[in-house]
Protein backbone atom coordinates (compact mmCIF):
# COMPACT_ATOMS: atom_id res chain seq x y z
CA UNK A 1 0.00 0.00 0.00
CA UNK A 2 1.16 3.39 -0.98
CA UNK A 3 1.79 6.51 1.52
CA UNK A 4 0.78 8.43 -0.89
CA UNK A 5 -2.86 9.86 -0.53
CA UNK A 6 -5.62 8.49 -3.23
CA UNK A 7 -6.13 11.12 -6.00
CA UNK A 8 -9.05 13.15 -5.68
CA UNK A 9 -10.81 14.34 -9.32
CA UNK A 10 -13.44 16.97 -10.33
CA UNK A 11 -16.99 16.15 -11.62
CA UNK A 12 -15.43 15.60 -15.09
CA UNK A 13 -13.11 12.71 -13.79
CA UNK A 14 -9.67 14.56 -14.26
CA UNK A 15 -7.94 16.70 -11.72
CA UNK A 16 -7.31 20.59 -12.13
CA UNK A 17 -4.76 21.55 -13.83
CA UNK A 18 -2.55 24.74 -12.77
CA UNK A 19 0.12 25.94 -14.76
CA UNK A 20 2.96 27.55 -12.95
CA UNK A 21 6.70 28.98 -13.26
CA UNK A 22 8.27 27.31 -10.06
CA UNK A 23 8.63 24.38 -8.75
CA UNK A 24 7.84 25.33 -5.26
CA UNK A 25 4.09 26.33 -4.83
CA UNK A 26 1.38 26.90 -1.80
CA UNK A 27 -2.21 25.53 -2.01
CA UNK A 28 -4.95 26.12 0.21
CA UNK A 29 -7.54 25.14 -2.03
CA UNK A 30 -10.04 28.35 -3.19
CA UNK A 31 -8.84 29.88 0.43
CA UNK A 32 -11.82 30.85 3.15
CA UNK A 33 -14.32 28.77 4.41
CA UNK A 34 -14.30 26.14 1.09
CA UNK A 35 -10.84 25.81 1.13
CA UNK A 36 -8.14 23.72 3.12
CA UNK A 37 -4.75 24.31 5.07
CA UNK A 38 -2.47 26.12 3.47
CA UNK A 39 0.64 23.15 2.23
CA UNK A 40 3.91 23.87 0.24
CA UNK A 41 4.44 21.80 -1.89
CA UNK A 42 7.86 20.60 -4.13
CA UNK A 43 8.17 18.83 -7.55
CA UNK A 44 12.02 17.51 -7.60
CA UNK A 45 12.81 16.59 -10.13
CA UNK A 46 9.25 15.88 -11.48
CA UNK A 47 7.18 18.52 -13.57
CA UNK A 48 4.29 18.63 -11.54
CA UNK A 49 2.84 18.06 -7.65
CA UNK A 50 -0.58 17.69 -6.44
CA UNK A 51 -1.95 18.48 -3.88
CA UNK A 52 -3.14 16.08 -1.23
CA UNK A 53 -5.91 17.73 0.26
CA UNK A 54 -7.89 18.67 -3.35
CA UNK A 55 -7.92 18.04 -6.68
CA UNK A 56 -5.25 20.36 -8.15
CA UNK A 57 -1.82 19.06 -9.93
CA UNK A 58 0.35 22.07 -10.24
CA UNK A 59 2.03 21.59 -13.82
CA UNK A 60 5.42 23.42 -14.52
CA UNK A 61 4.75 25.62 -17.33
CA UNK A 62 6.84 25.44 -20.72
CA UNK A 63 6.11 28.79 -22.14
CA UNK A 64 5.84 32.00 -19.77
CA UNK A 65 3.14 34.18 -20.37
CA UNK A 66 3.34 37.36 -19.20
CA UNK A 67 -0.59 37.82 -18.93
CA UNK A 68 -0.63 34.54 -16.87
CA UNK A 69 -2.59 34.85 -13.80
CA UNK A 70 -2.63 31.86 -10.82
CA UNK A 71 -5.60 29.99 -9.92
CA UNK A 72 -7.55 31.46 -6.66
CA UNK A 73 -5.48 29.63 -3.75
CA UNK A 74 -2.33 29.03 -5.72
CA UNK A 75 1.25 30.45 -4.68
CA UNK A 76 4.17 30.53 -6.22
CA UNK A 77 7.83 30.69 -5.05
CA UNK A 78 10.26 29.92 -1.70
CA UNK A 79 7.44 32.27 0.35
CA UNK A 80 4.72 30.70 -1.33
CA UNK A 81 3.77 33.98 -2.98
Amino acid sequence: MSDRPAETFSSTGTPELVAVRTRRVACDGVGGALGHPRVYLEMGEESFVECPYCDRRFVLATNEDETERLAPGAYEGAGGH
